[in-house]
C-alpha cells in the first residue's frame, strides 16, 4: 500500500503524543487524523475511510486498559478489516498481549523508537492491503515466474500455499514464526523469505538457539567487549550486529530459556541492545524469522514461554507439513536427491519402479532430511545402476550385549563415555536439547553445563 493517499487515525488522550506522532507519519507522507478519546475516534471513523488506527490502551486516570481494549472491540465490530495498532507502556505489556488476542495487528511501547513505529505501520499497511489470487492456489509455474523459490522442491497444493504466502510477506518487514516437524525445510523457507524480500543483498544470519548455552548467550546474540569476562580477550560482534541490514533467522526459538527470552524480548522490541561489558545502546535494522517443531501456545500456556515475546515473532505464522502429508512430492524430492548424489559423487542411478514404490510407502518420521540421507546412502552403498528396495535396505549393524555393550575398563574415561553419550544422543535426536537431556536423564542447564564441560556445539 502506497503512503500517497493513505490515512492514519491517532487516538490519544495526550496531546503532546498525538501532535509527535502526527508530525512524524505526515512528515513520511501519511494522512494523519486524531482523536483524545474513543467516542471521537468512531466519530471520526465514521467519517470517512481509514487505512489504519493507531491507539492508546488508556483515555482516563484508570490504567487498567479496559477503555482500550472496549475501543478495539468496537472498532473490529464496526470496521472487522481495519487493522488496529495498540501504544502501551512497557509495564503494561500484559495489556498489549490482551490486544493481541482480539485481533490488533501489532504493539509498540512508549517511548517508541520512530524508525521501528514506521516499520510497524509499513508493515501493517502492506500485510493488510489488498491480496491477488485470493480464490484458487497458484500453480507451481505461476509461483516461480514471481518469485525465486529455485532452492524449494515440490507441487504439492499445501506448499503451494506456503509458497504463496512467502512471495507475498516476503518484501514486508513482518516477524515470520516457521513451524512443522524437524527436518521439513524450515530453514530453506527462512532463507527463501530473505531471498524475495528487500534485504536481499543484505546478510542471513543463522542462529541455532538450541546450541547455545544461557551463559553465552548474551556473548554470542548482542556480541561482548574485551574484558567483559575472564576469557574476553578481544571484542566480539553478536548475531544482531552482523545481521544489520539483512535478516537473522532464530532457528528452535522455543528452546529459549527464560532469561533469554526477556532479553530477546527486548531487542525486538525496540531493535536496540547493550553489548556485553558496554553500557552504550546499539540500534539494528533487521527483520527476525523464527523456527521451531514445538508447540510454542502450549509451552506458553504452561509458563514455560513469553506470551508476549510469542506475539513478537508470529506476526505471520507457517506452518510446514510433513513429507507423509505430501506424498504427491516424494518422487518428485526422491528424483531431485538422487540427481544430486548422482553428480556428487559421479555415480550413474536411476530408481525402478519398485524403488519409487518403496519410497512412496515409508512414514518418513524425519521427514525430507530423512528422505535426502536415504538416497544419498543407497548410491554410496551401491553398485547397481538401478536402485530398488534392496539398495535402500539399511545394513544392520551387530547389537552388542552383556558386558561388551560397554568399553573395556581402561578404554576409556568416565569423562570421555559422558562425551561420547551426549555426541551419540544430539546425532540421534539431530539436536533438539530439549529430547537429548530427557533421553539422558538430566535437566537442561544440566546438559548445557556438562556440553560447557566437553566442549560441545549443536549444531
Amino acid at each position: 500500500m502506497t503512503k500517497s493517499g493513505t490515512t492514519i487515525l491517532v487516538a490519544d488522550d495526550d496531546a503532546s503524543v498525538v501532535e509527535s506522532l502526527r508530525m512524524l507519519l505526515e512528515d513520511h507522507g501519511y494522512q494523519v487524523r486524531t482523536a483524545q478519546n474513543p467516542a471521537s475516534a468512531l466519530q471520526s471513523l465514521d467519517g470517512g475511510v481509514v487505512d489504519l488506527v493507531i491507539q492508546d490502551m488508556n483515555y482516563t486516570r484508570r490504567t487498567t486498559g479496559d477503555e482500550g481494549l472496549q475501543l478495539l472491540d468496537q472498532i473490529h465490530v464496526s470496521f472487522p478489516d481495519l487493522p488496529v495498532i495498540l501504544l502501551t507502556a512497557w509495564g503494561s505489556i500484559d495489556l498489549a498481549v490482551a490486544g493481541m488476542k482480539k485481533g490488533a495487528a501489532d504493539f509498540v511501547t512508549k517511548p517508541w523508537q520512530n524508525e521501528q513505529l514506521l516499520r510497524s505501520v509499513a508493515t501493517t499497511l502492506d500485510l493488510s492491503g489488498p491480496q491477488d489470487e485470493a480464490g484458487n492456489p497458484l500453480s507451481r509455474e505461476i509461483i516461480d515466474e514471481r518469485w525465486d523459490f529455485s532452492n524449494i522442491v515440490g507441487e504439492d497444493p499445501a506448499l503451494l500455499k506456503i509458497l504463496e504466502l512467502v512471495g507475498r510477506v516476503a518484501p514486508t518487514d513482518a516477524s515470520v514464526l516457521i513451524t512443522g516437524e524437524s527436518g521439513t525445510g524450515k530453514e530453506l523457507i527462512a532463507e527463501a523469505i530473505h531471498r524475495n524480500s528487500r534485504r536481499r543483498t543484505g546478510p542471513f544470519v543463522k542462529v541455532n538457539l538450541g546450541g547455545i548455552s544461557p551463559t553465552l548467550f548474551e556473548s554470542e546474540m548482542f556480541g561482548h567487549v574485551r574484558g567483559a569476562f575472564t576469557d574476553a580477550r578481544t571484542d566480539r560482534k553478536g548475531r544482531f550486529e552482523m545481521a544489520d541490514g539483512g535478516t537473522i533467522f532464530l532457528d528452535e526459538i522455543g528452546e529459549l530459556s527464560t532469561p533469554a527470552q526477556v532479553k530477546l524480548l527486548r531487542v525486538l522490541q525496540d531493535r536496540t541492545f547493550e553489548v556485553l561489558g558496554s553500557s552504550r545502546s546499539r540500534t539494528v535494522d533487521v527483520r527476525v524469522v523464527s523456527a521451531t517443531n514445538q508447540n510454542l501456545v502450549d509451552l506458553a500456556a504452561y509458563g514455560e514461554f513469553r506470551e508476549d515475546l510469542l506475539y513478537r515473532l508470529n506476526l505471520i505464522t507457517m506452518h510446514l507439513p510433513p513429507l507423509r502429508e505430501r506424498r504427491g512430492d516424494i518422487a518428485i524430492l526422491a528424483r531431485h536427491f538422487l540427481a544430486c548424489c548422482s553428480e556428487k559423487y559421479q555415480r550413474e542411478a536411476r530408481f525402478s519402479a519398485r524403488g519409487l514404490d518403496w519410497l512412496r510407502t515409508r512414514g518418513w518420521p524425519g521427514n525430507i532430511r530423512e528422505l535426502r540421507q536415504t538416497i544419498e546412502r543407497a548410491v554410496l552403498v551401491s553398485d547397481a545402476r538401478s536402485i530398488g528396495p534392496d539398495e535402500f535396505s539399511r545394513p544392520e549393524q551387530p547389537e552388542r550385549t552383556g558386558s561388551s555393550a560397554l568399553p573395556e575398563v581402561g578404554e576409556m574415561t568416565l569423562g570421555q563415555i559422558e562425551r561420547a553419550m551426549i555426541e551419540k544422543s544430539l546425532q540421534h535426536h539431530a539436536g533438539n536439547l530439549t529430547r537429548v537431556a530427557e533421553s539422558l536423564g538430566l535437566s537442561r542447564p544440566a546438559l548445557y553445563r556438562r556440553m560447557e564441560k566437553h566442549g560441545i556445539r549443536a549444531e
